[in-house]
């Protein structure tokens, strides 16, 4: 079950810290206002860009003090990406930018094609350089996992090595799918939930995002 999903693979990430955790639940709740959802989502999403970029390489760097010259650490290498995948994803723009303010940001839409009934992007505009950055790939949700494996499958076409994917809520098949389909991503999530019904909705979820995000309920 999901025990030994969670500890099978070190790629999922689960974030059970209580402010996480308190804020979810209020925006679980279906009577929290658009406005008050917005700035909860903000909120989630710097506590968690926080989390995933726990691990990142620093390099050593000189510092003139008002006392004294010391040496101090910086981020190193190529500096990091943030793509938000339209439009909901846009909802947590902010707060990832509020931790790693210097990040460039790339913009993905993708869109069902009537045809095939697959997702693919129309709509990419990339930072330079995306396949030397570490890539914050973002989503609320994360439920089939057929639009975030099209913008995974995407960045790998760009280069893009090192991709970490965060989501508030997430269905165990999405992240089985994801993590299944590339041998390489990372998912972090504020919260594993049950499944999906008919419609692939999350349940219990927290209902459409774009729609709380944006207000168009």
């Amino acid at each position: 079950g999901m025990e030994e999903m969670r500890l099978a693979d070190e790629r999922l990430n689960v974030l059970e810290h209580p402010l996480i955790a308190h804020k979810m639940s209020i925006m679980r709740d279906g009577s929290t206002a658009p406005s008050q959802f917005r700035q909860l989502v903000h909120e989630v999403a710097m506590l968690e860009v926080y989390e995933a970029s726990r691990d990142l390489a620093t390099e050593l760097v000189e510092v003139e003090t008002p006392l004294q010259r010391t040496v101090g650490k910086r981020i190193a290498g190529e500096k990091l990406a943030v793509v938000p995948i339209l439009r909901a994803g846009m909802g947590m723009l902010d707060g990832v930018l509020s931790a790693i303010p210097s990040a460039a940001v790339g913009v993905l839409g993708m869109e069902r094609d009537e045809q095939t009934r697959q997702p693919h992007e129309y709509y990419a505009k990339m930072p330079r350089g995306i396949a030397d950055r570490t890539v914050f790939l973002i989503d609320p949700m994360l439920a089939t996992g057929g639009s975030a494996l099209s913008a995974i499958h995407y960045l790998r076409e760009q280069g893009v090595c090192d991709i970490r994917f965060l989501v508030l809520v997430a269905a165990p098949e999405g992240v089985r799918a994801v993590l299944q389909e590339d041998p390489d991503v990372r998912i972090w999530t504020c919260a594993l939930d049950d499944g999906l019904n008919e419609q692939a909705y999350i349940l219990p979820g927290l209902g459409d995002a774009g729609d709380r995000i944006f207000g168009t309920l």
